[in-house]
Order: structure tokens, then C-alpha cells, then sequence
């Protein structure tokens, strides 16, 4: 039974080329889920892509969309194509002449074909003949088609396109049958090149990462396939090149730019132990890099295969349309058999003007751009998402995000920086700062408490070099704090503690008082001292974003009523950092379950949350609200598949371009179907005195499917 159960959810998955409509895409869907073997499939019309559960051949594929000529592959990471293959698909790309070629001979017949209605008139043969060609040559196929429709009484855009050609046949309507069906072809030529375009944002990133780089195995150095470098190999990368696959940075150091994985064009040091990423760009430093990553398992291969599965997560706004245009096609046929034959028969009218208005209504009626109205957009703000740095994983998430009311941050890591940091160093006798923060630091060299590190960087920051302190005699105080001796003289670092109970100094009161002050900021605070008196003092902290504040007002500028922090730190840590963030609503001391509650509390209230966290410890949270939002931080796997939003760069600047992205996505998708329906509504009200041509049916629907493109389209230009 499992082993049948497992099989039915294997998807393997296979490219499509050759789709020209959406509706087109559903069909083919339809056939594959009844091929014999076959227990489910599902259609990425934005990807050109279909998963396919159970066993199926690629001629059997073929065979199921042989209605569109769909050409079918396996589906390989386009990461992971070799240099050759890109060459060849570039090289197998049509011209413009190849493409258009049928629709251009088409135009030319159409043409002659009004010189001779001019000279001879239009019941003339050869006038007939012209038309008659024009329509063959650029309808064939929708022609044979829309006939297997009507056989099989399935109802789609070509079905009626195929009834209204032959009813314009018998009433000798001969020129307008011809235009119909070319400017049907160019809409679909349109259709075609607004979601190429909208597929751009893919293709650039599947381009991205160079095929091939240089390894060194051994003593040789040699250019290698991408597909070819195994886990170890050493990359060579010289000042300028792409990095070709991730690793970890062996030798050298350099600046890289990440915006291709991040979005931000500004370039990140690397030095050894730094991990880089496939497809950045490595600035004036040689590295060599050790690789950590196969091919299809570098955070760009992934990115790109989660932004194609993302176009396949269908928003409920799509939904809507895929199933209102199931019965608005069988619908629109019987208004249009209505139009033809009710006036006829009960007001006495003229069979050949009804009918004719009655085809009017049938082309006016074709869903083009109905149907076309989601797809475009939500591809086009997805890709432009992940250009940004932003991976939003879904069509749906993408719809949630604009209708969110209220945010839950986590602390650490969200609105903090996540690592702890030296906030404060004050001097408290007189003796030389540089000096004595060497001799902490170097002290702290050889600690394992966590907080050491913060103290080494500071070191660091100020320039201060602690290689030369030579500590004899180190020692670890449990609980409290370090000890070592230098030149002689015995140092101590840790808690106030340290120096009230082990060494019995008592502090002044100024010092006890700017000890607490600090501590009620959620600091945590370290003197520095001899076994009689204390030298210094140091506070650790979490630091707050720089850019957390400016976020926050951002958002609750945008409409957000709630921005809730959950922590499990302490009250007095979580208030002094939610207050300087801003925050409206404080939780602290939180478990994980505590979180979830808090998310589910605050949805009963506003409907729609998005909680924004690390994507590990808050996990149950993350999943209960509407949306989950990780700071994603480049290349961490629990992030990209735990979250419906990542936040490619750590940018929580990121979070209100992202709001606002969705808010214009459905936007203009509610924009575009309102113009759809309301275009051919009006086409429609001019049956009533017979106004309706077969020209403004064909110019209405022509219209809709370009205007609704050319406004989807326009959030691929949408910057932060």
C-alpha cells in the first residue's frame, strides 16, 4: 500500500515549448490526468513546465498535446545545462521570419484580397479565393482544432473562433471571416510574447551563473562543467569573473557582489572561511574556493526551481478565473445561438443580419484576456520579487501579503542583527584604552563564552593589535568570568560579580548605578580590572537593525495596524529593543508554543498576520500565520523551504516594497479583469440596435488581451 501511495506522489517533471494560451495549458492538463498510468499532473503555465505522477512516455506526452504541437523534454536544472547546450538553444532560436512567416503570407492575401473586392466585388472567385487562402493559411490549426472541440463538445476560445468562421462561411461574409482570423492569430502572437516576456526575470537568473570554471585538481589547472565539479574540487576565481559554483573561500580575499542571490548591489567582503555563492561577481581579489555544493544544489539552482514552482501555486484570484471561464464559454455560445435565432423567428428579422450579429457575439466573447489577466501578473511581480532579492514562493502568498493587517517579529535575528556586539567601552581610571582593550581581547582570545568574540571584533574595529600580549597562567572562573597574567601582572574580565564576590571590591556607587542603567537597556555588562581595583567596563548587545525603525514606520505607514515583537528574552531586553524599534505591542519571555498562540490570537483579531523570524526556532509560528516571512540570509536551506516568503539578503527593508508589490499585483489584476469583462459588455449592449460588427468584436477582444498584457508587464518594472 505505501509503496503505491509513494509512487502516486513521485512527480517527475518535463518542459513544454509550444503553448500559446493558458486555457491552451488546461487542456493539455486535462488529457495527460487520462492517459492509462497516469495518477496526477499539474501544469506550470508560467514555468513551461508539467509534473507528472505515475508512469508515462514522452510520445505518450506528445500525443496528449498534439492539439498545440507541444514539444516535450525532460525537465534538467537549467543551472547544470552545459555551455554547449546554451549554444545550441541559442542557436535553435527562431527568427523573426520563421515565426511570423504564415502570419506575414496571411496579411499579403488579405490585401490582395481587398484590391480585388475593389476591382471585381466580393462574391467573386477570385476574391473568395483570397480570403478563403488567408484564412487557411494563418487558421489551419486553430480551425482543426476548434472542429475536435465542437466534436467533443468541449467549449473553449476555439471552439467559438472555429463556429464563427463557418457561420461567416455560409452568410458569405468571406473578408471579415479572413481578418477575424488573423487579428485572432496576432492576439495569440501577443499572448505569447507577454509571457515570454514575463518569463524573462527566469531566464536571467537561469543565466546567471557561468557553465564552466576553473579547477585546479592536483598540480593542473583546467576549465571544467559546471556538471562535472564534484564537492571538494578547488575553483579558481581571478578579479572580475563570475563564481561559477558555492563554496567556501580557501585563500585570498576580495569583495563580492551578491545582488544576483540578495538584491543589494553592495559588494560583501569575503575572506577565508566566507562562503560565496554561484552567479556573484567577484570584485579586485584572487580567491580560490573550496566547493561545498553540487550543481543542482546551489542557493541560485534552488531559487530558480523555487520561482518556477511558485508560478505554479495558483492564487485564489487565478482560481477564480480558471473556473468562471469554464462556464463563461458554454455561456457566451448560448447568448450568441440566442442573438442568431430568437429575433428571426419572434421578431420577424433578417436571418443573415442576426446570424451575423450572433458570430459578432462569439468572437467579442472569446476569454483571451479574461483568461490571460492573472497569469501575467503574477509571473511578472514573482520574478521581479526574486530579482529583488524577495523569493515569494507562491501566487498565493503573494495575494495574502497585500491583504495583511497586522506583523509579528521575531527579535533575535529580525530586528536585531543577531550578533552580539561591544556597545559600550568606558575607560574608568587613567590608563591607555588601546592597551588595555589588547590585553582584554587578548584574554578573551582564549575564551569560550560566546560574548568573547564581540570583544575580539572590537579589537579589531579599533585597529588594536592583541597578537603581541603574551597571557600566562589563563583561567577559567565558572560562571563569572576569566583570569591571566601579563608581564607579570594578574588580569581579570567577567561578570560584576567576579569582582564583588571572588576578588571582595566593593564598587563605587557611580559604577554600581551605570551598571544597572545599562542592564535595564538588556545589555549585558563586563568589568575589566586587577584583584584590587576595576579598570573598565564593557556592554554587550545585541544590536538593533538600522534599518528596523525606518521599516516599522514604513509599515504602519502603509496601513498595518498591529507590529507585534515575540522573544523569548527577558522583559527588560525585549521592552528596551521593541521600544527603540518601535513596535506597537511587546511579548517576551515566550516559548516557541507560546509564539503560535500569540500568532493565532492576534489572526482572530485582524485576519491576515505574516510573521517574519529565522526560520528555525520559529517554525510552528512561521507555519500557522498567513504568511510566513524568514530573513533568509543567502544560502540558508532551512529558510528557502520552511517559509512562503524569504528575504534573500537579511534586508528587512525588503518587507514594505514587498507589501507593496502584492498590493500592486492585485491591483492590477482586478484592474484587468474588470477591463476584460467590461470591454466586451459594452461590445455586447451594441447587439441591442444592432450595432455589433465582427470588426469591433475583433478589435474589442484584440484590444483587452493587449491592454491587460501591457498593464501586467508593468510590474516588472516596479523597483524598491
Amino acid at each position: 500500500m505505501s509503496n503505491g501511495s509513494e509512487q502516486a506522489n513521485t512527480y517527475h517533471s518535463y518542459r513544454v515549448e509550444g503553448f500559446t494560451c493558458a486555457n491552451c495549458a488546461g487542456k493539455f492538463e486535462r488529457n495527460v490526468k487520462e492517459i492509462e498510468g497516469v495518477q496526477d499532473a499539474k501544469v506550470n503555465f508560467g514555468a513551461s513546465k508539467i509534473s507528472v505522477a505515475g508512469s508515462v512516455t514522452i510520445a505518450q506526452l506528445e500525443q496528449a498535446g498534439a492539439f498545440e504541437s507541444l514539444k516535450i523534454t525532460t525537465d534538467e536544472p537549467a543551472s547544470s545545462r552545459s555551455a554547449a547546450a546554451t549554444s545550441n538553444e541559442a542557436k535553435e532560436k527562431p527568427s523573426f521570419w520563421q515565426t511570423y512567416h504564415l502570419l506575414l503570407y496571411s496579411v499579403l492575401l488579405i490585401v490582395l484580397g481587398y484590391l480585388s473586392y475593389g476591382i471585381n466585388g466580393e462574391q467573386n472567385l477570385v476574391t473568395i479565393l483570397l480570403f478563403l487562402a488567408a484564412t487557411m493559411i494563418s487558421g489551419a490549426k486553430l480551425l482543426k482544432i476548434g472542429l475536435q472541440n465542437l466534436l467533443r463538445l468541449d467549449f473553449d476560445m476555439r471552439t467559438l473562433m472555429t463556429v464563427a468562421v463557418i457561420g461567416g462561411a455560409i452568410i458569405g461574409e468571406w473578408a471579415e471571416i479572413a481578418v477575424v482570423v488573423i487579428l485572432f492569430a496576432v492576439s495569440e502572437a501577443l499572448e505569447r510574447y507577454s509571457m515570454n516576456r514575463a518569463r524573462q526575470s527566469i531566464r536571467q537568473l537561469m543565466d546567471i551563473a557561468p557553465k564552466e570554471a576553473l579547477i585546479r585538481r592536483g598540480n593542473q589547472e583546467q576549465m571544467v562543467a559546471v556538471e562535472e565539479i564534484i564537492i571538494g574540487d578547488i575553483m579558481l576565481v581571478k578579479p572580475g569573473q563570475k563564481i561559477a559554483m558555492d563554496g567556501l573561500v580557501v585563500q585570498g580575499q576580495s569583495a563580492v557582489n551578491q545582488a544576483a542571490i540578495t538584491g543589494e548591489s553592495i559588494p560583501a567582503a569575503k575572506g577565508v572561511g566566507d562562503e560565496v555563492f554561484a552567479g556573484t561577481l567577484n570584485g579586485e581579489g584572487w580567491i580560490e574556493v573550496e566547493i561545498t555544493k553540487h550543481v543542482e544544489d546551489t542557493t541560485i539552482a534552488r531559487i530558480i526551481h523555487l520561482v518556477e514552482e511558485a508560478q505554479a501555486e495558483r492564487a485564489p484570484a487565478q482560481a477564480f478565473i480558471d473556473k468562471f471561464a469554464k462556464v463563461y464559454t458554454p455561456a457566451i455560445m448560448l447568448v450568441a445561438a440566442l442573438v442568431a435565432v430568437l429575433p428571426p423567428l419572434w421578431l420577424d428579422g433578417s436571418w443573415s443580419t442576426w446570424v451575423y450579429q450572433g458570430l459578432a457575439v462569439l468572437v467579442v466573447g472569446c476569454p483571451c484576456a479574461l483568461v490571460i489577466s492573472t497569469p501575467i501578473s503574477i509571473v511578472s511581480a514573482i520574478g521581479n520579487a526574486a530579482k529583488q532579492g524577495v523569493l515569494i514562493k507562491g501566487g498565493i502568498y503573494l495575494e495574502e501579503m497585500g491583504s495583511v493587517k497586522a506583523v509579528a517579529f521575531d527579535k533575535t535575528g529580525t530586528l536585531t542583527e543577531g550578533v552580539p556586539s561591544v556597545t559600550d567601552y568606558e575607560v574608568l581610571e587613567e590608563a591607555d584604552a588601546d592597551q588595555l582593550l589588547a590585553i582584554i581581547a587578548a584574554l578573551e582570545h582564549r575564551s569560550q563564552h560566546p560574548l568573547a568574540s564581540a570583544i575580539v571584533n572590537k579589537a579589531h574595529e579599533e585597529d588594536v593589535d592583541d597578537s603581541a600580549v603574551k597571557v600566562e597562567g589563563f583561567t577559567a572562573i565558572t560562571g563569572k568570568g576569566i583570569s591571566g597574567s601579563v608581564q607579570g601582572t594578574t588580569f581579570y574580565v567577567g561578570s560584576p560579580r567576579l569582582f564583588t564576590e571572588e576578588l571582595a571590591i566593593r564598587l563605587p556607587q557611580s559604577l554600581q548605578q551605570r551598571i544597572d542603567e545599562l542592564q535595564q537597556q538588556g545589555k549585558t555588562v563586563m568589568l575589566a580590572g586587577m584583584d584590587n581595583r576595576v579598570l573598565a567596563l564593557i556592554a554587550v548587545a545585541d544590536k538593533l537593525r538600522s534599518s528596523s525603525r525606518k521599516v516599522l514606520q514604513e509599515l504602519q505607514a502603509l496601513g498595518i495596524k498591529q507590529t507585534v515583537m515575540l522573544t523569548g528574552d527577558a522583559h527588560s531586553t525585549a521592552q528596551y529593543i521593541g521600544r527603540e524599534a518601535g513596535v506597537t505591542n511587546i511579548e517576551a519571555e515566550l516559548m516557541p508554543e507560546e509564539k503560535l498562540q500569540r500568532v493565532k490570537q492576534l489572526q482572530e483579531r485582524y485576519g491576515k498576520v505574516a510573521m517574519v523570524g529565522d526560520g528555525v526556532n520559529d517554525a510552528p509560528a512561521l507555519a500557522a500565520s498567513s504568511v510566513g516571512i524568514a530573513m533568509g540570509g543567502a544560502g540558508t536551506d532551512t529558510a528557502l523551504e520552511t517559509a512562503d516568503i524569504a528575504l534573500m539578503a537579511d534586508d528587512l527593508s525588503k518587507l514594505p516594497f514587498t507589501v507593496k508589490l502584492s498590493r500592486k499585483a492585485m491591483q492590477i489584476i482586478k484592474i484587468n479583469i474588470a477591463f476584460s469583462i467590461g470591454i466586451k459588455l459594452i461590445a455586447l449592449l451594441l447587439v441591442i440596435p444592432g450595432w455589433l460588427t465582427l470588426w469591433i468584436a475583433i478589435t474589442a477582444d484584440i484590444g483587452a488581451t493587449l491592454a491587460v498584457s501591457l498593464n501586467s508587464m508593468r510590474l516588472m518594472r516596479m523597483k524598491q
